[in-house]
């Protein structure tokens, strides 16, 4: 039995894992590289396998560095069904249909920059060559169409969290709540005699909305992701604090607050902390703009499936209040209300996708206020290397939008104890829960745990803290198999 590493290794996107039993097929996952050019022009180099061989998908959640590729794989020949839970569905559909317009409207995009490839990263480099003198690497063309998302998302089959069903010839799976966004699952896979785990994105415990990660007791192998690998994040009660400064900071100086955030979880999770804030009296009340349909229609997604929900979300809704509702919100449908925003009477507040200023509406209100020393760009969430939102998280003094260099005049600001992801303390106890009192070689230890989705240098932080606790490790490269026994 072998296990490719195809994605999410030794970096932070594009996550997808082939596990090859000899009788099926199976990936799991099928995600989009986002970031730096070097890092999403890897979405255009041929598959490493032939589509038509693959028997199913089984998918960890909704993001695109998880689901991005699938209409592409779809397109390519695949004719499987491809496994979620029902709200993973719902959000799925949601966010590939957004991403085949993007796809199209950043097309067009490059052809009119005349801008037909990028330079590969040296690993890249080497699999374009190796395919043959007549791949090319083009993007002027989108990865795939509308059209083709439709006839993707008719492979989707939803199942209930707990619930173990067959996927293919000798391979079944089992979804447990990863507590990230709506529907997110680690996903525990039995094939050959032997229990594989997936973490897909832990969710950090104790946040809104959600039900916390679930804890696991058994298994042969690991797949563990690292985003936040050698961080931890901020108190809760802390980072409520620093956004409660923010807002007010914002008040008094009559600025603009721009949050860029990514539509579905973030964004809902934004709503649930303005909207205590604002009912404990702790800030005053801005007007917001929440300037992405998507993440609109996602949080009507959640209201729609309050299964996933927590205890306190449950009581909250129980009493007719709505955390997902900021009093007075306004939700920009449309680009002309988006463009219209700038003109509103100050303060207020914007809460925009994307999350990384990879694009998106946020961009359009980034390039008005990055020079406006009375405005505030917060970022709330994880960015990844060679992303604008990166190197304005890292403090540079110009920064370069659509090709223009800006100088950057508004104030920077961060915030990771709002994270989706778990951080360094909680993935060694999520990873621990493994141990339990076992060790090497005993029944339901792993043989091995595998560091995936991080960034070089948080895989590195934390692989030998899990090793400290009696692990196998590995830190797969990019396209590496590795054969388990």
């Amino acid at each position: 039995m072998e296990l490719s590493f195809l994605g999410g290794a030794t970096t932070v996107t594009g996550s997808q894992y082939l596990l090859d039993t000899g009788d099926a097929r199976v990936l799991i996952d099928c995600g989009m590289f986002q970031g730096s050019p070097n890092e999403t022009v890897r979405n255009r180099l041929p598959f490493e396998y032939d589509q038509r061989e693959i028997d199913a998908l089984l998918l960890t959640h909704a993001h695109l560095d998880h689901s991005g590729l699938i209409p592409h794989l779809v397109a390519s020949g695949f004719d499987g069904m491809i496994h979620m839970t029902a709200g993973t569905v719902e959000l799925a559909g949601l966010v590939l249909l957004d991403s085949a317009k993007l796809q199209t409207e950043f097309a067009k995009r490059a052809l009119r920059r005349e801008r037909h490839h990028h330079h590969l990263p040296r690993d890249a480099e080497a699999d374009l060559r190796s395919a043959g003198p007549e791949v090319t690497v083009e993007i002027d063309e989108p990865l795939y169409t509308e059209a083709e998302t439709l006839a993707a998302i008719r492979h989707f089959k939803a199942t209930p969290y707990d619930i173990e069903f067959e996927v293919a010839k000798g391979v079944t799976a089992r979804f447990v709540d990863a507590g990230h966004i709506l529907g997110s699952a680690i996903i525990v896979v039995r094939a050959g005699g032997q229990t594989l785990v997936f973490s897909g994105d832990l969710g950090r415990r104790s946040s809104p909305i959600l039900r916390d990660p679930t804890l696991l007791v058994n298994a042969d192998y690991v797949l563990i992701e690292s985003t936040y690998g050698g961080r931890e994040h901020e108190p809760e009660p802390q980072a409520l604090d620093v956004l409660a400064e923010t807002v007010n900071a914002v008040h008094d100086a009559g600025g603009v607050l721009l949050v860029p955030s990514f539509a579905v979880g973030r964004t809902q999770d934004m709503v649930w902390e303005l909207d205590r804030l604002l009912a404990a009296d702790r800030i005053p009340h801005l007007p917001l703009f929440l300037d992405s349909p998507m993440a609109s229609k996602a949080t009507d997604i959640y209201r729609r499936h309050p299964e996933y929900f927590d205890e306190e979300m449950r009581s909250l809704l129980a009493r007719k209040d709505d955390p997902l509702d900021y009093p007075g919100a306004t939700v920009t449908n449309d680009a002309a209300q988006s463009r219209a925003i700038k003109e509103s009477p100050r303060p207020y507040m914007i809460v925009a996708s994307n999350g990384m200023l990879t694009g998106g509406r946020v961009l359009n209100h980034l390039r008005d206020l990055v020079d406006d020393p009375n405005a505030t760009l917060l970022f709330v969430g994880y960015q990844g290397e060679g992303t604008l939102g990166s190197h304005l998280q890292s403090g540079v003094k110009q920064c370069t939008i659509d090709g223009m260099v800006r100088d950057v005049r508004c104030r920077v600001r961060s915030i990771d104890g709002f994270s989706a992801h778990a951080d360094e303390p909680q993935l060694l106890d999520w990873i621990g829960s493994f141990a339990n009192g076992k060790r090497q070689g005993d029944p339901g230890f792993p043989k091995t745990v595998f560091v995936v989705h991080g960034d070089p240098a948080a895989e590195l932080a934390i692989e030998p803290k899990i090793k400290n606790l009696g692990f196998r490790t590995k830190i797969p490269a990019w396209r590496e198999k590795v054969t388990l026994d």
